[in-house]
């Protein structure tokens, strides 16, 4: 005869609770630790460690740029204001960067705009959107991207947007 302690669960049903629990732990905090656009600037190294690159910090008049090499070779900047904000990144290299890490929340904002864009010319040619509120322009070919994206409201008193490239 078995005897189950009534205060406790099976085994299999706590290890599986507990991995749950880890795993939502796990998805909250990557989702808030990305310095992606419109976020804070104290999680760039999560990036650089995401990205598996090397960082680079200058520090210009108003603002700081945060140079991240990838592994890759792929070169991401994240312009953060003095109030800690991300207000643009760009890229350049091989390889096009995780959009959804560096768009963040105007990801899928984005996305929507792509996709119209898309269905309304034929082809393949560099992206330009702009919407109330976010500016992204994207263009390259095989193994040579560039881009960038930076939400207007953002920059800095004195920055124009030609400062994010």
């Amino acid at each position: 005869m078995k005897i189950l302690c009534p205060t406790k669960a099976p085994l299999g049903v706590e290890m599986k609770s507990r991995r749950s629990a880890v795993a939502a732990l796990v998805f909250a905090l990557s989702v808030s630790a990305f310095a992606a656009l419109g976020g804070d600037a104290t999680s760039v190294q999560v990036d650089q460690a995401r990205m598996k690159g090397s960082l680079r910090s200058v520090q210009k008049e108003s603002y700081a740029v945060h140079e991240i090499t990838t592994s890759t070779g792929t070169l991401v900047r994240e312009y953060v204001s003095p109030a800690g904000k991300v207000f643009g990144v760009a890229w350049q290299g091989a390889f096009v960067p995780d959009l959804q890490q560096l768009l963040g929340t105007y990801f899928e904002q984005y996305s929507q705009a792509a996709k119209e864009q898309r269905a309304n010319h034929v082809g393949r040619r560099p992206l330009y959107i702009q919407k109330s509120g976010l500016v992204v322009q994207t263009g390259g070919h095989m193994r040579s991207y560039v881009g960038r994206a930076y939400v207007p409201e953002m920059l800095p008193q004195g920055v124009t947007a030609d400062a994010i490239r």
